[in-house]
């Protein structure tokens, strides 16, 4: 088909450096690499990446959260997210409505009938396993049926989603899908920007973290928070230093640093513990190539687990839980552990860790791997696959595409937000 015009709703503080966001930036460059115009409606939080026209809600000064989890101002924030979100769509006049996250396709469920176009919902989770994972509500309460009634509606409301082949087996056995609008992808990975880096280019950054010389640094890079394990990860520090004493642990992200810090010194593991905070994603590969191992401790199934694709990308090889998905997406090239087992996750990271060869190895096999099955290049191909089925299925045409700039031309003048 022609140029197709891509409005995407991302219901979230993008862009905050985080796995949700590089998903969505990446599905959205994909797109542009396959010739179709996008933007992006989002928070008033968060920065424009790359070239792809981003337009926000007004400013809310009281409202400053950018890290990940559920908040009951979201309540107000979607509202204006729907009316931003209606005004863009007016002008731009979208072919596709790609929707990210339940809450995102709730919002845009109204619009895109009030359009006439198809509205594809992007699942990168479950609305009810975000919600229990951050304690936000408790599993089998009042609240939590009801938003999983309300995810159940706007699964069977959409014209059609995609299902991240890592979560897939999950959401299944939770929700009821009509196979008809399902549509399984796999994650990607942005394989020229994270490529593994000779360590001996990387002396800035052994300046500024302090990491001693000489070390087998085993590096995490995500989200900090007890459901993707990090309280387990330090919790095995103290074992694998006893087989390891030159084990050092580079912990990056965000938020609550000063909480593990502290804990990281209630266990006596400071002086061998780095946690930097909040990568820069343009850094990302730099910082990960630090690393002799990597490791993915995460201990739920009902979310993506994105930062597997960023190591194999970096050739490092990977200490995880055998969560389904984990394996599905490393396969051979992972090291696996029982899930929520310290020990057992301990003595993979010391198995791993003595074995340089191993290592190598591994992380040799975990990037050809990447390059095989996960570049947005054919992933981008296939999404691209999905928005002219959905198009065919509803008769829709789509216009040449020189209307597309014509379109957002209309929405340039002064609609965009100057909040970033």
């Amino acid at each position: 088909m022609a140029q197709k015009r891509i409005l995407m709703v991302a219901p979230t503080p993008y862009f905050s450096d985080r796995g949700c966001h590089v998903q969505i930036y990446e599905v959205a460059r994909s797109q542009r690499l396959n010739g179709n115009d996008v933007v992006i409606v989002t928070y008033h939080l968060g920065r424009d990446v790359g070239d792809i026209p981003t337009y926000r809600i007004p400013r809310i000064p009281w409202y400053r959260k950018q890290s990940a989890g559920p908040s009951w101002h979201k309540l107000y924030l979607d509202a204006l997210l729907m009316m931003r979100t209606l005004q863009v769509a007016r002008s731009y006049q979208p072919h596709i409505i790609h929707a990210h996250l339940h809450e995102g396709a709730g919002i845009a469920l109204g619009i895109a009938r009030l359009l006439r176009v198809p509205l594809l919902l992007d699942l990168q989770g479950s609305l009810v396993g975000e919600l229990v994972n951050h304690n936000f509500v408790r599993q089998g309460s009042v609240i939590y049926r009801l938003f999983r009634a309300l995810e159940q509606q706007i699964i069977a409301r959409v014209d059609g989603m995609l299902i991240w082949s890592y979560i897939s087996e999950a959401l299944q056995r939770l929700f009821e899908f009509d196979p008809a609008k399902v549509f399984h992808v796999n994650y990607g990975v942005d394989l020229e920007r994270f490529k593994p880096y000779h360590k001996e280019d990387l002396d800035d950054l052994y300046a500024k973290l302090k990491i001693p010389r000489g070390r087998t640094v085993i590096v995490y890079l995500g989200i900090l928070s007890a459901y993707q394990g990090v309280d387990l990860l330090l919790e095995a520090v103290p074992r694998v230093l006893k087989c390891m004493p030159d084990a050092y642990f580079l912990i990056m992200g965000y938020p609550d640093e000063e909480r593990y810090r502290a804990k990281a010194r209630s266990l006596g593991i400071s002086e061998y513990v780095c946690l930097p905070g909040r990568i820069d994603y343009a850094q990302a590969a730099r910082y990960l190539s630090l690393g002799d191992l990597a490791v993915a401790p995460k201990l739920t199934s009902m979310e993506g687990n994105g930062k597997l694709l960023n190591y194999m990308a970096c050739a490092l090889p990977t200490v995880a839980f055998d969560l389904p998905g984990n394996v599905a997406t490393l396969a051979d090239t992972g090291v696996y552990a029982a899930t929520g087992d310290a020990q057992a996750f301990a003595d993979q990271i010391i198995a791993l860790g003595s074995d340089p060869q191993r290592r190598l190895d591994l992380g040799k096999r975990a990037r050809e791997r990447a390059e095989r099955l996960f570049s947005w290049t054919a992933i981008g191909s296939e999404i691209d696959a999905v928005y002219d089925i959905l198009l065919n299925r509803r008769g829709a045409g789509v216009a040449p595409a020189a209307h597309s700039s014509a379109a957002r031309t209309r929405v340039h003048r002064g609609e965009r937000s100057c909040d970033a």
